[in-house]
């Protein structure tokens, strides 16, 4: 009698851990269900480093600015869970801060999609008032990890409102950077909570 007991103990546990490990694995093997849009909520800092390298041409082309100039951006980003976010950031382009301004610029807004695969992209206009133009914009493929803690991410698509090349490309109506820059964001914990 103890060892039929014992036996369908045994077999009550290793039921209970598989249906554990169903569940756990269930809807996390990386394509259903680990990550959406509530993923991000709250403040992330984010630091950023690249190259702007020149305008993209009708032909679709980089087209060389007389030199590269390199991004050094620090950045805090308050994310909403439903697909919003606002941002403040600094930012240095070729040594010198960005539109001349020596404090941080609150004047951005942004929308951004986390995927089921933790994949996903955001999107950051400028508004009026700030260092940088209104309508200049950056648009980022992401990566979500560490538990909804780290943002990776490089940028696609970055679109300015005025510059020019040595070879004559002009912005406008061509307005699109060739840049070479990524960001990073984590999220910021306060007295160890999330």
């Amino acid at each position: 009698m103890k060892i039929r007991h014992l036996s369908i103990l045994s077999a009550t546990a290793v039921a209970l851990l598989s249906l554990s490990g169903a569940a756990q694995a269930g809807g996390h093997d990386g394509h259903d269900g680990l990550c959406s849009n509530a993923t991000l909520k709250g403040p992330f800092g984010f630091i950023g480093h690249g190259e702007i390298l020149g305008l993209i041409g009708a032909d679709g082309k980089v087209h060389p600015y007389a030199a590269p100039s390199i991004l050094d951006d620090v950045a805090l980003v308050t994310f909403d869970g439903m697909g919003r976010f606002s941002r403040t950031d600094f930012g240095v382009i070729g040594g010198l801060p960005k539109g001349g301004q020596t404090t941080f610029n609150p004047n951005q807004t942004g929308t951004y999609t986390v995927n089921s695969d933790c994949t996903g992209t955001m999107k950051i206009i400028y508004t009026a008032g700030g260092a940088v133009p209104a309508g200049v914009e950056t648009d980022l493929n992401i990566v979500v990890a560490a538990d909804g803690t780290l943002v990776q991410s490089v940028v696609y698509r970055a679109v300015t409102v005025s510059g020019q090349t040595p070879d004559g490309v002009t912005c406008p109506p061509q307005c699109e950077q060739g840049v070479q820059e990524s960001f990073e964001g984590k999220k910021i914990l306060v007295y160890g909570f999330r």
